[in-house]
């Protein structure tokens, strides 16, 4: 008996207990729930963080990755929207070229600036504003023209979502 829960035991431990992991979003730019270095803001050279992600479910198709500060004063702030990320891919690059394309068949929408591709944190001087990395795995691409805002994109994934993932970063002036 005892050697049989032993062998149990080291089965659980080989498979993971049969339990699926749960998709993660993480950066070597800041840990959750902390500042975000000025380098990735509109104070110094608005660069886009590295992120990297992993526990991808089984089915999933593609990624799409919103970037917003609920925080901003005329409501929330869309910073970056990336979409029909492939399935292959596992992270983003630091310095995100700001294109409707990316290299890896990604598309990027238009932010609350304006404009496509990343924008950094620039809130208004006070206390510090929260901003939500989120990472959808998707059982679909989304095959969307570049350029759509967050509600197009929101609608879009409406039944497609297999699992999300969130980073928080803060950042006041």
């Amino acid at each position: 008996m005892k050697r049989r829960i032993l062998f149990l035991i080291s089965i659980l431990l080989i498979t993971g207990g049969g339990v699926a992991m749960a998709l993660e979003l993480n950066s070597p730019a800041f840990k959750n729930n902390e500042f975000i270095p000025k380098i990735y803001t509109c104070e110094g050279a608005d660069n886009s963080p590295k992120l990297s992600w992993s526990g991808a479910p089984d089915g999933t198709k593609s990624f799409v990755l919103i970037n917003d500060d609920p925080d901003a004063p005329m409501g929330t702030w869309v910073h970056w929207l990336v979409y029909d990320i492939p399935s292959s891919v596992t992270s983003l690059d630091e310095n995100v070229p700001k294109s409707t394309f990316l290299e890896n068949g990604a598309k990027q929408g238009n932010t609350s600036f304006g404009s496509v591709g990343y924008g950094g944190p620039c809130p208004p001087p006070g206390k510090a504003h929260r901003y939500f990395f989120k990472l959808y795995a998707l059982d679909t691409l989304l095959n969307l023209k570049p350029g759509v805002n967050k509600s197009q994109l929101i609608k879009a994934m409406e039944g497609h979502v297999l699992a999300e993932a969130q980073l928080v970063g803060l950042y006041k002036r």
